[in-house]
């Protein structure tokens, strides 16, 4: 089977130059990863791996210094060409605790070097120079049945990362775990992980297109235990997977990150602070979900108004209700703060200094939309 390269316009340059300059050395050279995964899924990318066999270490290194390419890791045989990583073919053993305790071994058969892949989806190989694609473990056939399934269960089992893959995978794509693959994950501890790379997936998953299926393997994988340390009741588990269901398509870009932390961790009654502390979220979350009121059921315009006294609407996290930006914006709250027609001035006329002009203005505020 063959399938059509086809790039975006800033990697199909770069990928012209290192093809062209690729095929005078060797005619074993192919695509690897997620990128063959998103070219066969017709989807968009940011970067492609290569590798190229037939090519000993010290040639390579000599080769790749002719290209321009950096180096990014010795030890792993990685040079960067612009967005594109070229390596040489390896295998990988686990030698110590740790997401990187691995060693490493240059490998020249291809149906073994795509072993170390993680998933079946992940491990197709694309030919660079005539587009012939190698599927040695169906991924393929993986990806047409929208399924996540590993390839080697001693493998997978070394590097406990690959748990958080596969939830962060299951959002992004609406892909199903099978439930082989989901046994051998259940059993697989996550003590090993840095906060980093915790919240490096997580993240992922946080701006995904069906959250509520990473929410579930959340669940089933018993990661808030895991991460967490906290066990979640089945009733708010559902309640928050039907609500990160309802809003999805309702997000706003520039909050997106945050919406799934906002609904699950209100719903599911978590200390919001302490968990993002303990995933290494960086600090722009905890300002962006600080101070954010949530509420479950019916939010009628006494209630928007509230919010909108401290910030408005298209600034609050529970504006993804169907109903609420069209309401916020009738009245005149979408893009800004509610001051009821109370006048700062008056406060101040009123005798009320520093600390209390703010709770005055408030107050008033407060009554002015109650009376109305």
């Amino acid at each position: 089977m063959n399938l059509p390269i086809i790039l975006p316009p800033n990697i199909k340059s770069q990928f012209q130059t290192v093809q062209d300059f690729l095929k005078k050395y060797t005619k074993r050279a192919y695509l690897v990863g997620g990128g063959v995964r998103d070219i066969f899924m017709k989807i968009p990318m940011k970067d492609l791996d290569i590798e190229v066999y037939d090519i000993d270490c010290k040639r390579f290194d000599k080769l790749m210094k002719k290209l321009g390419a950096v180096g990014v890791g010795k030890s792993f045989f990685v040079y960067k060409y612009g967005d594109i990583d070229i390596s040489l073919p390896r295998v990988e053993k686990k030698n110590g605790v740790g997401h990187k305790a691995f060693e490493v071994e240059l490998c020249e058969d291809e149906k073994e070097a795509s072993k170390r892949r993680d998933f079946t989806m992940n491990a197709m190989m694309l030919d660079i120079f005539d587009g012939e694609l190698f599927d040695f473990y169906g991924g393929s056939k993986d990806i047409k049945s929208k399924t996540i399934s590993l390839i080697d269960e001693t493998s997978f089992k070394e590097d406990s990362l690959r748990v958080l893959r596969a939830v962060q995978f299951s959002a992004r794509f609406g892909f199903k775990i099978d439930e082989k693959t989901l046994s051998i994950m259940d059993d697989i501890s996550l003590n090993d992980l840095s906060e980093t790379r915790i919240f490096w997936e997580l993240e992922k998953m946080f701006y995904a297109q069906k959250p509520y299926y990473g929410l579930y393997y959340m669940y089933r994988l018993h990661i808030f235990e895991k991460i967490f340390t906290c066990r979640v009741e089945n009733e708010l588990f559902c309640k928050a997977a039907l609500e990160l269901g309802r809003g999805v398509g309702f997000f706003e870009d520039k909050l997106k990150p945050y919406y799934f932390l906002y609904i699950v961790g209100n719903i599911l009654n978590l200390d919001m602070t302490k968990l993002l502390k303990q995933i290494g979220a960086p600090r722009h979350y905890i300002r962006a979900l600080k101070s954010q009121p949530f509420y479950g059921g019916y939010i009628d315009d006494k209630v928007l108004k509230t919010i909108a006294i401290d910030f408005p609407i298209s600034k609050w996290l529970g504006n993804y209700k169907k109903s609420i930006k069209r309401r916020a914006k009738e009245l005149g709250i979408w893009d800004n703060v509610f001051d009821g027609g109370v006048k700062v001035e008056n406060v101040l006329k009123d005798g009320f200094e520093k600390e209390e002009i703010k709770k005055e203005l408030r107050k008033r505020i407060l009554k002015a939309i109650n009376e109305r």
